[in-house]
């Protein structure tokens, strides 16, 4: 994938959203602008890839408590250079449960999610902007999640327990959606 196929999925992209919108809109200029957009060395910012990760049921998301950040998110994480975002995810997604990629399985192509979230400094760098481009998954809740060193745990959730794990409008927005698509299941 090319910066320009990260365009065309933007401009076909469609949110209910009004924020989730201005964060398309922004993404775009911001990849316009910048070559290296997936370069995670670009200061003010760079795009990322993650991936809600639902079971076939869709009634429960993959979360993980992330060491670092001590807080519970989706998988994901920087391009590393690579302008295939949709790759990004899936290979976050493996890296990140430490399940093969054979287990792991793109629902749509499509863009499931846009977010935009500041990152403080720290001793990697400054404070900078993350441009995630986020896709939806599913892999069977019944298969273990072993995991990796990222981690303290990962976790099947429900949907109506979510928000007890996070409760930012980023999970939220992505937690609407999945009870939207419920609904038309």
């Amino acid at each position: 994938m090319h910066r320009q196929e990260l365009l065309s999925l933007l401009a076909k992209y469609r949110t209910p959203f009004n924020t989730e919108a201005g964060y398309v809109q922004r993404t775009r200029r911001f990849v316009e602008q910048h070559e290296d957009c997936f370069n995670s060395e670009l200061w003010p910012g760079h795009v990322t890839g993650s991936a809600w990760v639902v079971n076939p049921s869709r009634d429960k998301v993959l979360l993980l408590h992330h060491k670092k950040l001590d807080q519970w998110f989706q998988p994901g994480g920087h391009a590393d250079g690579s302008a295939d975002i949709l790759q990004v995810s899936l290979r976050e997604t493996h890296e990140e449960t430490a399940l093969p990629y054979e287990v792991i399985h793109l629902v749509d192509e499509s863009i499931f999610d846009v977010d935009i979230h500041q990152i403080p400094a720290s001793h990697r760098g400054p404070a900078h902007t993350h441009y995630d481009i986020r896709f939806l998954l599913e892999i069977d809740d019944r298969i273990p999640v072993p995991g990796n060193d990222e981690s303290h745990q990962i976790l099947w959730v429900p949907l109506g327990q979510v928000s007890h794990f996070n409760n930012n409008l980023s999970t939220y927005r992505m937690l609407e959606k999945t009870r939207r698509m419920r609904k038309a299941y």
